[in-house]
């Protein structure tokens, strides 16, 4: 199968279950939203190390944020709800609460509590810092907490939709050029910023140290997947084109398979969009033993087409 001239693997990217929720972060103006979204999504690459997986969903005009300023939301997730909860409210705590004119809302407002979703307490236990001078309010069913801080109050919702959602969509670029590789890249990663409800959570949406599942080593539980390593070609079971000598990988989380399969196809068709900058399109897998969703490239792309 070709994309614009660029081979596709016949390989599949699986996928597992997270859960997942979206905080509403709004600010004075968007030096300040900037620097709230850089501090709260940091360290938030993979859940291999980092207590959650974070990232920018998108940004938010206004007037689509409940207190008519600008906004974004960010979505986090992680392997189960008890451990999204504690990531949540420390990286709030840390990382929104002392940022300079920050509010944060649920952006999940219609999760419940049940089987696929539950609510998780953000304000109810971050209004403790307030030292018993927290104030609290009900508007539209919903309670929200005010914080004294040295610039006013900082503004609270009680608590947060989290939803069970997806980790691990993903394709992989192979290249003989890193820049052009690099390139594609960055094309597939812009291409998906502007989609909903899905993230790319690694350093500018790429992945260059891909792991896989165990290691030779005793209490390493990932390691370098070896497998696309253009420099271990002799030396392992290779998956790469003889002339690849780099390789990029996008990692996509989302809300749901509908929103990583798409995010996957228009990320593969942008980055095939310049001819010449690939080789092959593959995408990673543990051999169906790690996670149920499996994300087949050649159905993904003739779905597509359809």
């Amino acid at each position: 199968m070709l994309c614009q001239g660029v081979h596709i693997s016949d390989a599949f990217a699986e996928a597992f279950r997270m859960w997942a929720t979206r905080l509403i972060v709004t600010a004075l103006d968007d030096h300040w939203l900037d620097a709230a979204i850089s501090e709260s999504t940091g360290y938030g690459a993979s859940v291999i190390g980092c207590d959650a997986e974070a990232g920018l969903e998108r940004r938010l005009s206004p007037a689509e944020t409940p207190d008519g300023r600008p906004g974004a939301a960010i979505l986090f997730f992680a392997f189960n709800a008890d451990k999204l909860s504690k990531a949540v409210v420390n990286r709030v705590g840390q990382c929104l609460m002392t940022c300079p004119t920050t509010a944060i809302f649920d952006g999940l407002p219609d999760a419940t509590t049940g089987e696929d979703s539950t609510r998780i307490a953000l304000g109810e236990k971050l209004r403790f810092f307030g030292d018993g001078f927290q104030k609290s309010k009900v508007l539209d069913g919903r309670r929200y907490w005010r914080i004294p801080v040295m610039d006013g109050e900082c503004l609270l919702q009680e608590d947060v939709g989290a939803i069970k959602a997806i980790g691990g969509g993903n394709f992989m670029l192979c290249g003989n050029d890193q820049r052009r590789t690099l390139n594609a890249a960055r094309r597939a990663v812009e291409t998906i910023a502007s989609l909903p409800d899905v993230i790319t959570p690694f350093p500018g949406g790429v992945v260059r140290s891909g792991s896989k599942v165990g290691s030779r080593y005793k209490g390493m539980f990932a390691s370098t997947n070896d497998a696309f390593c253009p420099t271990l070609t002799s030396r392992v079971e290779t998956v790469l084109p003889p002339e690849a000598s780099c390789v990029y990988e996008i990692v996509i989380n989302g809300l749901s398979q509908q929103a990583i399969a798409g995010a996957m196809v228009q990320g593969i068709q942008a980055a095939c969009a310049q001819p010449g900058d690939l080789l092959e399109i593959s995408a990673g897998n543990y051999g169906g033993k790690l996670g149920k969703f499996h994300f087949k490239l050649h159905d993904l792309m003739r779905e597509a087409t359809t």
